[in-house]
Parts: C-alpha cells; sequence; structure tokens
C-alpha cells in the first residue's frame, strides 16, 4: 500500500471512535485532511466538530459540518488527529503543519486522543522530525539562544506566521528520552507558548496503518 493508501484507511478507521450526536475534536494536517473527508460521509450523525486551526475549520465547514468555538464546548467525547512522531508510550511530536498550541489546548479538552498515523511515524526515540517551538515574534532571538543551550539547533520556519501570530522555530538534532521533562523544560522558556511534544497528555490509542492493515496501539 502506498503512503496515502495507509493513511486512508486509518482515517477511516478513526469514524469507530466518533460519538453519535455528540461534538469530535479535528486535527490539522494530511491525515486529519482525508478524515474531514472520511467524516463528511457521517455528518448528519454528529452534533458537529471543533477545529484546531484555521485551514482544519474552513475545510469542515466546506463539507457542511458545524464547527463550535472551543469556548462553547463544556465535553469533548474525542479528538483525532495525525503526529509527525510517536513512541510506545503514545509520546508524539506534533506541529509539522504549524497548529501545535491549537492542537495542545484541543487535545487537553478530550477525554479520549485519537492518534492517527501511518506506520513510518512510528519511532522508538523521539527527535527524528524536528520538534517545532511556537514562539512569540520579541523573544526569537532569547528563545533560540536558549535551544541553543539545551543541545537544539533551531531554525527559524520561513514564511510561516500561526494561526496566533506567532513564529516556529524548528528544533533540529535533539534525541528525546524523557519527551515529559523536555516538553515541561522548554515550556518554562519566557517566550515560548508552547512546544510540540505531546507527552503530559499523550494519546490514549494510535491507529497505525500498515501493509497487513490498520493496527490498534496503546501504551505500553
Amino acid at each position: 500500500m502506498t503512503q496515502d493508501e495507509l493513511k486512508q484507511a486509518v482515517a477511516n478507521a478513526a469514524l469507530d471512535y466518533v460519538v453519535a450526536d455528540r461534538i469530535v475534536g479535528v486535527g490539522t494536517g494530511s491525515t486529519a485532511r482525508l478524515f474531514i473527508e472520511a467524516l463528511s460521509g457521517i455528518k448528519d450523525s454528529i452534533k458537529g466538530a471543533v477545529a484546531s486551526s484555521e485551514d482544519t475549520k474552513h475545510r469542515l465547514e466546506k463539507h457542511g459540518i458545524r464547527v463550535y468555538d472551543l469556548n462553547e464546548v463544556t465535553d469533548l467525547p474525542v479528538y483525532i488527529d495525525g503526529a509527525d512522531e510517536i513512541n510506545s508510550l503514545m509520546h508524539m511530536i506534533k506541529g509539522g503543519g504549524g497548529a501545535l498550541t491549537r492542537e495542545k489546548i484541543v487535545s487537553a479538552v478530550a477525554e479520549k486522543f485519537v492518534c492517527i498515523v501511518d506506520g513510518s511515524k512510528f519511532v522508538e526515540v523521539l527527535g527524528r522530525f524536528p520538534l517545532p517551538v511556537e514562539v512569540i515574534p520579541m523573544a526569537q532571538s532569547q528563545v533560540t539562544r536558549e535551544l541553543i543551550c539545551l543541545g537544539g539547533r533551531p531554525v527559524l520556519r520561513q514564511g510561516f506566521i500561526t494561526d496566533n501570530g506567532n513564529l516556529i522555530l524548528d528544533v533540529h538534532d535533539l534525541q528525546i528520552h524523557d519527551p515529559v521533562e523536555l516538553e515541561s523544560q522548554l515550556n518554562h522558556i519566557a517566550g515560548v507558548v508552547t512546544n510540540g511534544l505531546f507527552a503530559r497528555r499523550p494519546a490514549d490509542v494510535c491507529l497505525m496503518g500498515t501493509d497487513k492493515g490498520v493496527v490498534t496501539l496503546t501504551a505500553d
């Protein structure tokens, strides 16, 4: 199967986690876009969705799915999103699409986080994919220095502004053996909005597309 076919398979499988007559949280990125396409086929069975980015909001609305502001929602049964990397503990690197802050907020509200990926995203140690860090513009230089002190090689994502009006530093050359600790450490740097480690709130379930079909993983 091609990578796109694997992504389509997990997007379709994620429909089993959507709760009828309730609101579903929807992520951002190539696999999430395929999930939105699949979700449009059952849109009459759900109340609506919460979007993790402006792009996702527009895609949902294009399919006639009502989009709720998160402040209107008192409970969210499930959040479905992809990842750039995921390990056996369901810790993830996310933010390749630049929506990490809103993704982290929506996932924090959700009762269950279902991560949908193809098998290439599964790793033993996080860090092969550059770690995105969202930064307030005036703090770019200061945060860059702090990230270098931590052993990373931060690179400004050129020509990109987040939905929140901030910058992204993509941090290369990290081997992340303690994602929970590093997530907290990075978030304590003044000027960092958040970072792309999703370890303090990991996925509950990972649907991984393989040549043998969709495999369901939970934390070791």
